[in-house]
């Protein structure tokens, strides 16, 4: 079943492999495995999302919604050792492979969470093993995402609005979409449900992609 990295435990056989990546500059070695998103190289949009989105801050709490097997999570945990880099997905072997990989890179300010199909996190016993508790008032100095478009309009929405309130004061969130699938008509759904609070527009476009900024201006 081709769509099954949506699932919090996925069906296909665990079958691990090991890449060569390189993320922002920064080389890696990770395992990825079947049942979870791009799971035998660097998605291409994930790729535009890295090579595009601005430089991090040095420090604070950064999200990496919907994290796959990490690429993400590892990249900014590498540019800003400081920070706590939160990963979070529906799928526990995403966040398995999630957190193997930042620790067989030396990425030790990773932490990783599971959410239900709402994006609420589950309980703390329900959580995976070397899963954190996710404070309940967190806020993120950043948020990049490859979010999984595929799931549906509803659910992607739902996903999207349970965790862009939660950045900072002049914080943003990056977005990768590709345009054939609807990034333009995101934009103008973003814009109206956030509010005056944040601005929403295109950032940057790249092979099919837009890259959409989400700030949080007052």
């Amino acid at each position: 079943m081709a769509e099954q990295y949506f699932s919090a435990e996925p069906s296909s056989k665990d079958v691990r492999r090991t890449l060569h990546v390189t993320l922002r500059d920064h080389d890696a070695h990770v395992q990825v495995s079947n049942g979870v998103f791009s799971g035998s190289r660097l998605d291409l949009g994930t790729s535009v999302l890295l090579r595009h989105a601005p430089q991090l801050p040095e420090a604070g709490d950064f999200l990496d919604l919907g994290c796959g097997w990490g690429p993400i999570a590892l990249s900014m945990a590498f540019e800003s050792p400081n920070a706590t880099v939160w990963a979070v997905d529906v799928n526990e072997r995403a966040l398995d492979l999630t957190a193997t990989n930042a620790a067989d890179n030396g990425c030790t300010n990773v932490r990783i969470a599971q959410v239900d199909e709402s994006s609420v996190p589950l309980p703390q016993d329900r959580q995976p093993k070397n899963a954190s508790p996710l404070p309940e008032d967190i806020q993120f100095d950043v948020i990049w995402s490859n979010p999984p478009i595929r799931i549906g309009k509803e659910a992607l929405h739902t996903l999207l609005m349970a965790w862009l309130p939660k950045l900072k004061s002049g914080a943003a969130a990056y977005l990768v979409v590709q345009k054939n699938l609807g990034s333009d008509s995101l934009i103008k759904w973003l814009a109206q449900e956030l509010g005056a609070e944040f601005a929403v527009s295109k950032y940057a476009s790249s092979k099919g992609f837009r890259i959409i900024e989400v700030r949080h201006e007052i």
